[in-house]
């Protein structure tokens, strides 16, 4: 089978709950219409936008299932499979591929000492040898405290060829993504962070941006302008919508502003988020408002 789907704008969506907090499965058919609808090449769940972490096995399964399901092969999707234990991410991922998933996500697991190479390699062969997915190697040290260089990830797809994709996050992006395509030229690297470096990532050479973001739509038509050879136009939209693309990506709030836009556009029935969370005051709320009112996005006076 051919891997080139794994290119463009993948959109990390969120997972929807009931009020009660219980998993909304007809909510995930109409968040997936949404999504597919609005031109996205694919589409990641149960990443951290998705509160992967925050799901029972019976929920993760369920999930999965619908997703599927409800992309109908109409888009691609990528499952998030990280755990901390080797023979979990394994299951994970085994699940992934049974229940149709054409890729997982997969970050470094935690470690008690981070820089510990051997540990880490030997966690992504374990997996790439139990499945035949490609696999997402997660390059986000923020959130796991394991750092990659560039040289680990680029000797880690020559040995294992069905990890050649990085979704690369370790700030700055950009000269990270020239370094590790210098270091392999088969390395496939998608963008991340809420897209805000997307425009300088792509000069780099990155293959598309696989993140969470409210108007994954922007992102569509700047990938668009910009693979036909209209860089003006693209980074016209790019700096049109950097506002947005800012205020959204907000550390520990991201989620819960996203999950509001998504309920205000009727793709989502609630905006909960899985405690524990932290939720928008008033102040965020308005400003959101104000920017959405000014970029002419979304009427939600």
């Amino acid at each position: 089978m051919s891997d080139d789907f794994l290119r463009g704008i993948y959109n990390i969506v969120p997972t929807p709950w009931r009020a009660d907090g219980s998993l909304d499965e007809p909510g995930i058919r109409q968040l997936t219409d949404f999504v597919v609808g609005l031109g996205v090449h694919g589409m990641t769940i149960l990443g951290v936008m998705g509160e992967g972490a925050k799901l029972s096995d019976d929920e993760r399964a369920r999930s999965v299932a619908a997703f599927v399901a409800a992309a109908d092969g109409r888009i691609p999707i990528c499952v998030g499979t990280s755990h901390d234990a080797t023979e979990r991410c394994i299951s994970f991922s085994r699940q992934a591929q049974a229940l149709g998933a054409m890729a997982v996500m997969v970050a470094p697991p935690r470690l008690a000492r981070p820089v510990n190479d051997p540990a880490v390699r030997k966690h992504y062969l374990s997996v790439a040898e139990a499945i035949d997915l490609p696999i997402v190697v997660q390059d986000h040290p923020t959130s796991v405290g394991v750092y990659m260089s560039v040289e680990f990830v680029a000797a880690l797809a020559r040995e294992a060829p069905r990890c050649r994709w990085l979704k690369l996050e370790d700030e700055p992006s950009p000269p990270k993504v020239a370094r590790a395509l210098a270091a392999n030229p088969d390395l496939r690297v998608f963008g991340g962070l809420g897209g805000m470096m997307f425009l300088e990532e792509m000069k780099r050479g990155a293959v598309g941006t696989m993140t969470g973001f409210g108007f994954p739509e922007i992102l569509v038509d700047i990938y668009n302008r910009y693979t036909t050879g209209d860089i003006d136009g693209a980074t016209d939209v790019f700096f049109r919508y950097c506002p947005l693309i800012r205020f959204e990506n907000q550390p520990l709030i991201n989620l819960a502003i996203r999950k509001v836009i998504y309920h205000w556009r009727g793709a989502l029935n609630t905006t909960l988020v899985r405690a524990p969370s932290a939720g928008l005051d008033e102040g965020t709320l308005a400003d959101l408002k104000d920017i959405l009112r000014r970029l002419k996005l979304l009427d939600v006076a």
